[in-house]
């Protein structure tokens, strides 16, 4: 594909993710421009159908994150456009988004998982639902909305679950909780890159703020494991990203509790879609570790688009 194609670049959106989506897709489009792409900002709403028909772009970057962005919604609308695109397709995207169906796959290809219930927030907050400490956040969000970490010194579950202005689905998973490091692959099509360990600063984990304040979290990569530990996470999230159909980049994250040995407990917690692509985002720093810098992994990423992904 030639260099003078016209990309829409899609960001914004819908979700609780705007802001991230916003300061991801605007990266994007300045590096997609650096490389001589013509580049149309699509900030998306409700009438992005009728947008992107009127555009007719030659290919669509997916800078959104969140729900319609990254779980199937907008993949379809590509999909009936004809239209070209990157990362995930929709059955992919829409599993992947599902953090209950994303685990019964990953478990069933012989990944790690955690314990977990999926319930409804209003029926746990009389009492524990499992053995405390445990991790409770909502089933379809991305960034660490609405997550809460319930240690063992907490007599009942916390009581923002039963918040009336709760802005997520009322259908929450409950994980048990992973103690130990926080560590992040990336994959790159058939490629997998690097492992990174995100050490969060001031937070007890790898929240919001963690992500996307510049110094809210240190990226160590790559990691400083031991090296059976690294290959066999960069083993898991490759098989990850192929159980569950991904296409493009994807991101998987982990936790590894080395307390009681230096092998540890590794343990797969999710996979990305679309992951982060601000100036703070992992993928991109673990894309230059493999060769690419930024604008070599934006141009990848798009001569890579394609529809029925």
């Amino acid at each position: 594909m030639g260099n003078k194609q016209h990309v829409a670049v899609l960001m914004g959106g819908l979700s609780s993710e705007r802001p991230v989506s916003l300061s991801s897709g605007e990266a994007c489009a300045a590096a997609l421009e650096s490389e001589g792409y013509r580049v149309t900002r699509v900030d998306v709403g409700r009438d992005v159908a009728a947008v992107l028909a009127d555009l007719n772009p030659d290919v669509a970057f997916n800078a959104l994150h969140g729900p319609l962005g990254e779980d199937g919604a907008i993949q379809g609308i590509l999909e009936y456009l004809a239209i070209p695109y990157t990362h995930s397709g929709v059955t992919a995207s829409a599993l992947a988004m599902d953090k209950q169906y994303a685990k019964t796959i990953a478990a069933a290809a012989g990944i790690p998982v955690a314990e977990e219930l999926v319930v409804i927030r209003h029926d746990i907050l009389g009492s524990h639902p499992m053995e405390p400490p445990y991790v409770v956040k909502p089933v379809t969000e991305g960034s660490s909305f609405g997550v809460v970490i319930v240690m063992e010194d907490q007599s009942h579950p916390p009581q923002i679950l039963g918040a009336h202005d709760w802005p997520y689905s009322d259908r929450v998973m409950v994980e048990r909780f992973i103690h130990g490091r926080e560590l992040t692959c990336a994959v790159m099509g058939d490629e997998v890159l690097g492992v990174t360990e995100i050490i969060p600063v001031g937070s007890s984990f790898y929240d919001y703020e963690s992500k996307y304040i510049k110094g809210g979290s240190k990226h160590e990569f790559p990691a400083k494991i031991l090296p059976n530990i690294y290959q066999k996470i960069q083993k898991l999230s490759l098989k990850a990203h192929q159980a569950l159909g991904c296409r493009g980049v994807s991101r998987s994250d982990f936790r590894f509790d080395d307390r009681f040995s230096d092998d540890g407990e590794v343990i797969w917690l999710e996979i990305n879609t679309q992951p982060g692509m601000t100036p703070t985002s992992l993928v991109p720093e673990l894309a230059q570790l493999a060769g690419y810098d930024f604008g070599a992994l934006m141009t990848w990423m798009v001569e890579d688009a394609s529809c029925e992904r």
